[in-house]
């Protein structure tokens, strides 16, 4: 087994901003083997992860690697990610089938995806939500002190829109209690990781009068044990779970557990969404907007219509 591994940059439409900081390009490595199949992974400093540590995990593994071995030699995370979904691409190839046929589930069906609004100030983020008043679902990121200005400013740019919130863990309890009350007011669907994770168990404890979803508190099946009774849907990303393979597992015993599903990503290319199209199936919420927010993606990139995202050609992926 061949494993190579590249650096890519994709500049991004505006500048995108979360709580934690802004950029304004998407930095990802690109996994190939033997030549001819591709993964894509985000390393996130926010799990350790930097462009190089992750590409050492890469370029450390053994010629004798296969997908099954690749579990247990790497931990859950992007350098995982990268490897476990080359290895789909290329048993899509060397079978001449699609990955779906290869899982035994029925070709993928355009999904609806949130498109997120960069945090900004409120002004700014009521423009925002004026151009994309017509999407089928808006994200909002947030975790400031500023939030119910920012809230109360993209109702009134989209006024009819759907609307889902992410914290990014920036909020605290009392915070999150306060604004409840005006988040079911403004018609939000869904609140994302409203308190850090690992700071998280008030959740437990305190009234939620609308579903409160796990991202950075869930990676993989090993991160379910400590979600109980505190969260009500998992955000599953391929770049925490490691993988397709993991992340299909996780899928499956989220459900068989109670939990709703959302399906998300990280800000990277089509090649990274592509794999998700088939977790994102039966999903209550997709959120894989990143080829929205890039000036430039890949050849081949997925199809976004009215419809939603679409499954990858064959010749992007799988």
């Amino acid at each position: 087994m061949r494993i190579e591994v590249s650096r890519d940059a994709f500049p991004l439409a505006q500048v995108f901003t979360i709580s934690r900081g802004s950029r304004t390009q998407a930095d990802v490595l690109t996994v190939t083997l033997d030549g001819v199949a591709r993964g894509e992974c985000v390393p996130y400093a926010r799990y350790g992860e930097t462009l190089d540590s992750v590409a050492a995990q890469i370029e450390g593994l053994p010629a004798t690697l296969t997908r099954e071995s690749l579990q247990n030699l790497l931990p859950a995370g992007a350098a995982r990610n990268s490897v476990d979904c080359a290895f789909w691409d290329l048993a899509a190839k060397r079978s001449g089938v699609r990955v779906w046929d290869l899982l035994g589930v029925d070709e993928p069906k355009p999904q609806v995806t949130a498109y997120t609004l960069s945090l900004d100030a409120p002004e700014a983020m009521e423009k925002q939500a004026m151009r994309h008043a017509k999407r089928p679902l808006l994200k909002i990121k947030l975790g400031t002190p500023d939030d119910m200005a920012r809230l109360e400013a993209v109702r009134r740019g989209a006024p009819d829109a759907p609307i889902i919130v992410d914290a990014n863990e920036g909020w605290t309890a009392e915070i999150y209690a306060d604004l409840a009350p005006h988040l079911i007011r403004l018609g939000v669907q869904m609140v994302e990781q409203p308190l850090p994770a690992g700071d998280d168990d008030m959740l437990g404890e305190i009234v939620r009068p609308l579903p409160v979803c796990a991202d950075e508190s869930c990676h993989d099946r090993a991160s379910l044990p400590g979600l109980k009774g505190k969260y009500d849907m998992v955000n599953i990303k391929l770049d925490k779970a490691g993988g397709l393979t993991e992340a299909l597992a996780l899928k499956e015993q989220a459900i068989s557990e109670g939990y709703e599903i959302m399906i998300g990503c990280m800000v990277g290319s089509s090649l990274a969404m592509a794999p998700a199209t088939i977790l994102a199936q039966g999903a209550a919420f997709t959120d894989l907007d990143g080829p929205l927010l890039l000036a430039e993606d890949r050849p081949h990139p997925l199809l976004f219509d009215d419809a939603g995202v679409h499954p990858p050609d064959a010749a992007l992926w799988g």
